[in-house]
């Protein structure tokens, strides 16, 4: 049997090592159109920024390094030109000199990866200070432009690398504006969570705008300055395009291959396509939801490998398959960590649940050791109590409780089950009540007996003219500092006593800074008769952001508009 394999990054090389482990018999091949194999795509930003001090520490093993360990041939700037799968034969020309061979294959698998998206106009003309971060080589050329000592950058998009650039290019002393197509950074997180991102980055000098594109270039070999839809002028002397990436289908659509919803090779859970002998897997192939079931493209290196190790594994007699994942990430900008697993709430809300939404404000461990606080939106299924999904922001445990979650997650974990984890506790770890046992409890409170209402949900409420007794449980000194219209003020201990004079029938909301005690004083009220008492989630520290993001979309508006 003779295996070959398009593509050598982290898919590829796993696809190989897998099949070698299992047999001795079979010839493997791999051609990669680039220079280096095998390589952490998701370091390029950090040897950029200067923390990884060599470009070669994200490129551990070469060609002669696979061809020793597993005997497998790697071929790098070789090109797979055409496939006639038919015949079973590909046509791969070696780029350096331009020659052409015919190889012939019994197992094909496409680990053609994907490639960056170079929005328009810059698709139309390569610049020498426009870069993408993809390659290694993308390093290379990074790195030697760098000696002319750019000032500006200009970053083009504001998910994954485009932040994580933000943060390295801040850190090497350049000023940074980022153009952000949608009205949020990170659009696979919800916008209240992203607003938090936003405002770090505006903190750190950061200017962002949303909601907006370059529409125009000046310049010939260099671009010297561009001018967005909205009329914005920017005179970068570097610029980073990070506006997504497309799976590369090309090849393996010529041979009828069928791709998917997503764009991306449609495969089964062995990694096969539609056609017998042919497997697509890593960031050219779709995965699907672990929650939905339903197909999901979520280019990431740790399910490459996955999904390269299933494929290596079949192709030689395995039986592992894919189970799906959940879209988790994380990343780092300046002084805070950002996660992310499962549903976000607008996505489940999309697919039909009803769900409570938890605003979770605690510090990552002991406060009096240096703990920090961190916020953990999490959701539960209202009518299984089954968590969907949570995003995280602080400055520290934020990988800590979200791999606990999705780990909760994918064994479909509810609420209640979360809170019964047994977790490591110590002072300079967790609180003894940690933030994942604490957004276990009160996930499952709210799905039982103790409802939350976001604050969004309260602002609509409030602009619909709902009748709502909002109970502001703080002391006298906050209230006065600011408060939510309509509220009145009744401290915790005082609300046993003042609640006779309280309607019972109609709905409340309590709150306080971040929401245990305006828990207290919900429980409080349900004991006394209380018809419908809500508890705002994430309390007034959490309104508050709320207001604020708000504000900021409607200048962001109001300035496109003049």
């Amino acid at each position: 049997m003779k295996i070959i394999i398009i593509g050598s990054v982290a898919a590829g090389t796993s696809v190989a090592a897998k099949a070698r482990r299992n047999t001795e018999e079979a010839e493997i091949v791999v051609y990669d159109q680039g220079k280096d194999i095998s390589y952490s795509v998701c370091g390029i930003p950090y040897q950029i920024g200067g923390e990884v001090e060599e470009l070669s520490e994200l490129t551990p093993r070469d060609a002669a390094w696979f061809k020793k360990r597993y005997n497998v041939s790697i071929f790098t700037e070789h090109k797979v030109t055409q496939i006639d799968h038919a015949n079973k034969q590909l046509r791969v020309m070696e780029l350096f000199s331009g020659e052409t061979k015919i190889d012939n294959y019994d197992v094909l698998v496409f680990a053609t990866g994907a490639t960056p998206v170079a929005p328009p106009p810059f698709n139309q003309k390569q610049y020498d200070n426009v870069f993408q971060v993809r390659t290694v080589q993308d390093a290379r050329d990074f790195e030697a432009y760098s000696v002319k000592q750019p000032k500006r950058a200009l970053i083009i998009g504001a998910g994954f690398i485009g932040l994580e650039m933000t943060e390295q290019l801040v850190n090497k002393g350049l000023e940074v504006t980022v153009v952000q197509l949608e009205d949020q950074v990170m659009t696979p997180m919800d916008a209240d969570m992203a607003f938090r991102v936003e405002e770090q980055m505006r903190e750190k000098g950061v200017d962002l705008i949303l909601n907006d594109a370059v529409k125009t270039i000046k310049g010939e070999t260099s671009v010297e300055r561009v001018v967005t839809t909205n009329g914005v002028t920017i005179e970068p002397d570097i610029i980073i395009l990070s506006a997504g990436v497309s799976p590369n289908t090309e090849l393996a659509k010529e041979i009828g291959v069928e791709i998917g919803k997503t764009g991306a090779i449609a495969v089964n859970k062995k990694m096969q396509t539609n056609i017998p002998n042919v497997y697509a897997v890593g960031d050219v192939a779709e995965s699907f939801s672990i929650i939905t079931g339903k197909p999901i493209y979520r280019p990431l290196g740790s399910t490459a490998n996955k999904m390269g190790r299933i494929a290596g594994d079949v192709i030689t007699g395995g039986n592992l398959e894919h189970r799906g994942i959940l879209g988790t990430g994380i990343f780092r900008i300046f002084d805070l960590q950002v996660g992310q697993t499962g549903l976000t709430e607008k996505e489940a809300k999309t697919e039909g649940y009803e769900v409570e939404v938890l605003y979770n404000i605690k510090p990552d461990h002991a406060q009096y050791l240096g703990g920090k606080e961190l916020t953990i939106k999490a959701l539960a299924d209202k009518e299984t109590g089954r968590i969907l999904g949570a995003q995280a922001i602080g400055q520290g445990g934020v990988d800590k409780r979200i791999d606990v979650i999705a780990t909760a997650i994918t064994f479909k974990a509810t609420a209640e089950d979360l809170f019964h984890l047994d977790l490591a506790y110590a002072p300079p770890f967790a609180t003894t009540k940690d933030p994942v046992l604490y957004t276990g409890m009160a996930l499952n409170n709210a799905v039982k007996r103790n409802p939350l209402l976001t604050p969004a949900e309260l602002v609509r409420r409030q602009n619909n003219r709902e009748t709502l007794q909002i109970i502001d449980t703080r002391s006298k000194k906050d209230f006065e500092k600011g408060h939510i219209k309509g509220a009145i003020h009744i401290p915790l201990a005082d609300l046993r006593e003042k609640s006779i004079a309280l309607n019972k029938e109609s709905t409340t909301v309590t709150y306080c800074n971040k929401g245990v005690t305006g828990n207290a004083a919900q429980n409080l009220l349900l004991n006394y008769g209380f018809k419908t008492v809500y508890n705002l989630s994430g309390g007034n520290k959490n309104y508050e952001s709320y207001l604020k993001m708000v504000e900021q979309k409607l200048n962001n508006i109001q300035n496109q508009i003049n």
